[in-house]
């Protein structure tokens, strides 16, 4: 091994030799071979750099997916963008791996687990767009899902919702006070927002101008408007909640899922924990000092 020349893809473990004495019924004296064994180990600095990073990479990518707010309406965008960029990979792992059925390699296993990871997470982002862009009118929110999506989950997953003032309370305090003051002295005594009066109060009514009259119960109309919109904004506003926590459930999910199971993926190969020094290598040193 005197005149080897270090291999830019491969390195020389040991090249063991056996003496081996065979007898022939022919001849009395044995006849001796010599076989070499060579040991060799792939370079892993080129598929690291070139494959296995970029890989990384883009499988961290598909968990900052949820993290993404649901408003931007680019999450499923993000997911496929992800997707075709390990398809990409994908062709050329085939270029640069042995065509064989007998096992898959590392970085196969790899792409497949990262590939079935982004398909899992666009699955999960159409859910929770599905219920971030829920309203009043289509869905109606559950009890379970007010008991585990708004107290349960936030409270293990650390999430605090902010502890401004109550809107709706506040707008129909206001609305309360700009109906009372919009109201003549005889009107004070009626059912508020309520535009058809009936009884003896027809009596009262018969005593304003029309005008008057046509004015209040537009007044009490607008009323119950706003108090139905602020009603239905608030409804939409616990669905996007909701999401906001779907999405940090799954965040946690993803990133240990993607943790776990690329450090069991990347440290599975053998050449790893294999730390015997290459034939060669004190050469180059000993040269190169």
């Amino acid at each position: 091994m005197s005149e080897y020349s270090q291999s830019v893809e491969w390195d020389i473990l040991e090249v063991p030799g056996q003496r081996n004495a065979q007898f022939y019924p022919c001849c009395e004296w044995p006849f001796h071979d010599i076989t070499y064994y060579v040991i060799l180990r792939r370079k892993t600095l080129y598929y690291t750099v070139n494959l296995i990073i970029p890989c990384v990479i883009i499988s961290f990518l598909s968990v900052l997916v949820f993290y993404l707010p649901s408003d931007s309406v680019e999450k499923v965008t993000l997911c496929v963008s992800i997707l075709l960029a390990l398809t990409v990979f994908l062709l050329m792992l085939i270029d640069l791996i042995p065509q064989s059925s007998l096992s898959v390699p590392m970085f196969g296993k790899y792409l497949l687990f990262t590939m079935l990871l982004v398909t899992a997470s666009i699955c999960t982002t159409i859910c929770v767009l599905n219920v971030h862009f829920r309203s009043p009118s289509t869905h109606t929110m559950g009890s379970w899902t007010k008991k585990i999506f708004l107290e349960i989950l936030p409270a293990i997953l650390f999430i605090k919702r902010p502890k401004d003032y109550i809107r709706k309370n506040k707008i129909n305090e206001s609305l309360k006070r700009f109906e009372e003051a919009s109201m003549p002295s005889c009107y004070h005594g009626m059912e508020q927002g309520n535009s058809v009066f009936s009884g003896h109060n027809n009596l009262n009514r018969t005593r304003l101008p029309d005008d008057i009259q046509r004015a209040i119960e537009g007044i009490h109309y607008i009323a119950e408007h706003l108090r139905s919109d602020d009603e239905d904004q608030s409804i939409r506003q616990d669905w996007k909640y909701v999401a906001m926590v779907m999405d940090r459930f799954f965040l946690w999910i993803f990133s240990l899922t993607c943790v776990i199971g690329t450090y069991a993926l990347i440290s599975s190969p053998p050449t790893l924990h294999n730390t015997m020094p290459a034939i060669g290598t004190e050469q180059s040193v000993a040269g190169a000092m």
